[in-house]
């Protein structure tokens, strides 16, 4: 297993990520900074964390992410993702815990379209009968 890595994207809302995973000591780095240093939240740092701890993987690879878009909830999303994906490429039999768990479900939820005459997708303009 010299030099492999395993690549997965995530989504999430608005949020796209890039996840290589390079067998290692258990590393996160996110666009070239720390895991605590780009998700201040410590929420979203487990967010991040779960497939790897699922899986029991947490020190055996060091990951590298590349995030855009979004929000820094759509941007946890999107990494969780991608790394679950990457999961499935370095072994299989992952599988089933990850899907169980939901990890590998793309989450549909988009943000609505704005319609016309409206002020937001449903948010109707303030109406005084007088």
């Amino acid at each position: 297993m010299a030099n492999t890595k395993f690549y997965g994207t995530g989504r999430r809302k608005k949020s796209i990520a890039r996840v290589y995973l390079v067998p290692g000591t258990g590393n996160i780095t996110v666009n070239k900074r720390s895991l605590d240093e780009y998700f201040g939240l410590e929420t979203l740092k487990v967010v991040v964390r779960q497939p790897l701890v699922l899986t029991e993987t947490a020190d055996k690879f060091d990951v590298l992410v590349n995030v855009h878009g979004g929000g820094f909830t759509g941007q946890a999303g999107a990494v969780r993702h991608g790394i679950s994906r990457a999961l499935l490429q370095a072994d299989a039999e992952y599988r089933p815990a990850l899907k169980k768990a939901g990890f590998l479900t793309r989450d549909p939820r988009m943000k609505e379209r704005k319609k016309y005459g409206l002020k937001a997708a449903r948010r109707a303009p303030q109406f005084s009968k007088r």
